[in-house]
């Protein structure tokens, strides 16, 4: 194909690809700056424990093992835990996915959720009474589209007059989403847009994936097709002339604009919807676990090593009541039972971030024992399979958080194997809080480094980031603009052309008509 019939063939593709996706492309760009500072509103674990009353030991009357014992002797917990529910104490045994909860003031089981619980539940969240409420159950709606709702039915919405909404599991009685109006627009000017969040599109899941997929990958050709055709238009030597003036671009108007816009972030436009595609999954690879081989059994023995199993009988000479009676000036939301290198110990939730550990033998203490945490993995991984052991006192470019909220300081292992495997562990709680490995590289640069720019030269330094990120997303947004403007010029072009056409074939067909009627 010649040289020119390529070049039109580009941008008859490009022009077209363009009319389809430029207002796609529009909605992702300065909904990324919304979403810089808001996000689609949740509750999380921690939510619940910020809302639920302090644990008081004068309420807790039965002891773990005889709230076990309730259950069914092939029920195996792997987690125990002592915090509230319905504003009175009680254990959450869980195995697995199941969940178990027990009283912790009288040993019954929790079973029903009835009507006059998740009023009680509601109010609470919010310190408003239910009558003031607005309550109706709901199937799906735009705060409860994510495929995780869908085990909870059926879900109570509780509305209050002003604008906060609770939305009430009648399976688990607890809070599962909670929205304000604040957080309503935030996430209707940032999220729904740029995720294409929309209820008729997200709650059919395939289909929304596929979407995404899609008009990403496409968005990433056409891009890509728009670099290509604006350096190979591009004359540096200045051979067009424009107005008489020599010029490197031969466009005037809006097209100039966009040609301009385009080299200089079209580029960033081009990985920014590869990236985002990225971010769905669309190239999945089967892995048996995080690691394999030597290195799989290194990761699973220093998992062992820090939790070592639970058993309930070893917390019988320190039962829940005396561990919160060392703690009773603190506003103890939880009580989890757990161990460290074998040994019994509990850890209190105050509230974010904020615990501390109670050893069944020993004294109160903020954290374990740093040494005996780097002791106890290098034991664990045995001869050649630790390359390193240290403590960060900030994020790397493998342990991140924009918000941060993810625990610091906290031990970092890096294992010698083949992946590269890395460990981070909060010395206040002795687990493992986030891992990475090679297998990983492609979500962490391809799509986390080139869709949210949190590479660690400019991650760590605010505002910086947020000013090169702003500046990168109000270029994108005004490259959109112009293809807006362009794409609604074609667009009316072609439709001017196809009613010229159809005002012609009609004046044909009357001309056809008079002359079956013997009219000329």
């Amino acid at each position: 194909m010649p040289a020119v019939s390529l070049k039109r063939s580009a941008i008859f593709v490009h022009r077209w690809l363009g009319v389809a996706l430029c207002l796609v492309f529009l909605l992702w760009f300065p909904t990324g700056i919304v979403m810089m500072y808001w996000d689609f509103p949740s509750v999380t674990a921690a939510d619940r424990l910020e809302r639920s009353p302090a644990l008081n030991a004068a309420n807790v009357r039965v002891s773990a093992a005889d709230a076990l014992a309730t259950l069914d002797a092939s029920f195996r917990p792997t987690q125990v835990r002592l915090n509230t529910f319905d504003g009175r104490p009680a254990y959450r045994f869980r195995s697995g996915r199941e969940e178990a909860i027990v009283y912790a003031d009288t040993g019954e089981r929790q079973r029903d959720v009835s009507n006059s619980m998740m009023d009680r539940v509601a109010s609470a969240w919010t310190g408003r009474p239910a009558s003031d409420a607005t309550i109706h159950a709901i199937d799906v709606d735009q705060w409860t589209v994510q495929g995780s709702f869908r085990n909870l039915k059926p879900i109570w919405k509780y509305s209050w007059p002003n604008g906060e909404q609770v939305y009430v599991s009648q399976a688990s009685g607890e809070v599962e989403q909670y929205t304000t109006t604040a957080s309503r627009l935030g996430a209707y000017l940032g999220a729904i847009p740029h995720w294409l969040y929309f209820t008729p599109l997200r709650k059919h899941q395939p289909e929304w994936s596929r979407v995404v997929i899609w008009s990403s990958g496409i968005g990433t050709f056409a891009a890509s097709l728009g670099i290509i055709i604006g350096i190979w238009m591009y004359s540096p030597a200045k051979r067009y002339r424009r107005a008489g003036v020599p010029t490197g671009i031969p466009y005037r108007g809006q097209k100039r604009w966009h040609a301009i816009l385009g080299l200089i972030f079209g580029l960033g436009a081009a990985t920014w919807a590869f990236s985002g595609m990225l971010s769905m999954d669309p190239f999945p690879t089967k892995t048996s676990g995080p690691t394999g081989g030597r290195n799989g059994n290194a990761s699973a023995a220093i998992s062992q090593a820090l939790r070592n199993g639970l058993a309930i009988t070893a917390f019988a000479s320190k039962d829940p009541r005396v561990a919160l009676a060392q703690v009773r000036d603190l506003n103890v939301k939880e009580l989890e039972f757990t161990s460290f290198a074998g040994e019994p110990f509990y850890i209190a939730t105050l509230g974010r971030a904020d615990t501390r550990i109670i050893p069944v033998n020993g004294a109160l203490r903020a954290e374990f024992d740093r040494r005996r945490i780097a002791e106890v993995v290098t034991k664990a991984a045995g001869p050649g399979g630790l390359a390193e052991v240290l403590a960060l006192e900030r994020y790397d470019r493998y342990y991140i958080d924009r918000h941060r909220q993810r625990p610091l300081p906290v031990i970092l292992v890096c294992l010698n194997d083949a992946d590269h495997t890395r460990y981070y562990i909060d010395p206040k709680t002795a687990r493992i809080v986030g891992s990475y490995t090679s297998r990983n590289w492609m979500t962490r640069w391809l799509y986390h480094g080139l869709h949210s720019l949190d590479f660690p030269w400019l991650y760590n330094h605010r505002p910086l980031w947020d000013i090169v990120v702003i500046t990168f997303m109000l270029g994108g947004t005004a490259l959109c603009v112009t293809s807006v403007i362009l794409a609604w010029r074609v667009v009316g072009r072609t439709l001017t052309g196809y009613q010229a056409l159809d005002a012609a074939m009609r004046v044909e067909q009357l001309g056809d008509d008079l002359a079956v009627d013997g009219v000329e």
